[in-house]
């Protein structure tokens, strides 16, 4: 189990690190005034039309990196600074969860896979830890409760994998979108590209932590069961 922790930790780090850098890169681009003068919201409503989408709402949530697309009400959840804000950063936020709306109205297939995993991952989550110590605990007597907790993580872990392809597409949406309909300047548009670049890694990195421990994880049955 101290293995898992450590690689919890190792990816923990470098989260962390690309978490800072994400950070920063908002900051700069937060600066980077749109020559448009249009907020986050009406960027967003702005995608929402090009894409034929009329039935979502666009609406402010308190906090910072709260952004996100609900599904269940078909909303795009916007933090109260990308809302307002008229910026490079804020464009490319907004235009992201846009992005979400528009693989939810097209049926993107990984969108779909992904929310149906959502029951199933969810409580997965919340007791995959305590299956998995008491697994490797009694990994000599009942090597069963193991293979249910990697059965478990397994399913957390492909729910990450999965995010992966929604995130990056949802990414190059709105960039693709930005850039045919020029509703940002060159420079914006790089600006909001390198923002969406790390916004994505962050997933990356998850997911291959999530990887990581689950080898790790099955490096234990399999060496045990010998």
């Amino acid at each position: 189990m101290i293995g898992a922790y450590i690689i919890g930790a190792v990816f923990a780090v470098i989260g962390m690190i690309v978490g800072q850098v994400l950070q920063s890169k908002f900051k700069k681009y937060s600066h980077l005034a749109l020559r448009n003068g249009m907020s986050g919201k009406e960027i967003a409503e702005k995608m929402l039309r090009d894409n034929g989408i009329n039935d979502v709402q666009v609406v402010s949530v308190r906090g910072q990196l709260t952004d996100h697309y609900n599904p269940l009400n078909k909303t795009v959840n916007l933090s109260e600074a990308v809302y307002s804000q008229r910026s490079a950063a804020a464009a490319a936020v907004a235009a992201h969860e846009c992005g979400h709306a528009v693989q939810h109205a097209t049926a993107y297939r990984w969108l779909m896979l992904r929310s149906r995993l959502v029951p199933v991952v969810s409580f997965s989550s919340k007791i995959v830890q305590w299956v998995i110590l008491g697994g490797i605990l009694l990994i000599n007597s009942f090597p069963q409760l193991l293979l249910g907790g990697i059965i478990l993580f397994g399913m957390v872990t492909l729910f990450s994998i999965i995010t992966l392809p929604v995130e990056y597409n949802a990414s190059s949406r709105a960039l693709a979108w930005m850039q045919t309909r020029n509703v940002v300047t060159s420079q914006e548009y790089e600006g909001a590209k390198d923002s969406l670049k790390w916004a994505a890694r962050t997933y990356l990195v998850a997911a291959l932590g999530a990887i990581a421990s689950l080898l790790y994880y099955l490096m234990i049955y399999m060496g045990r069961r010998d």
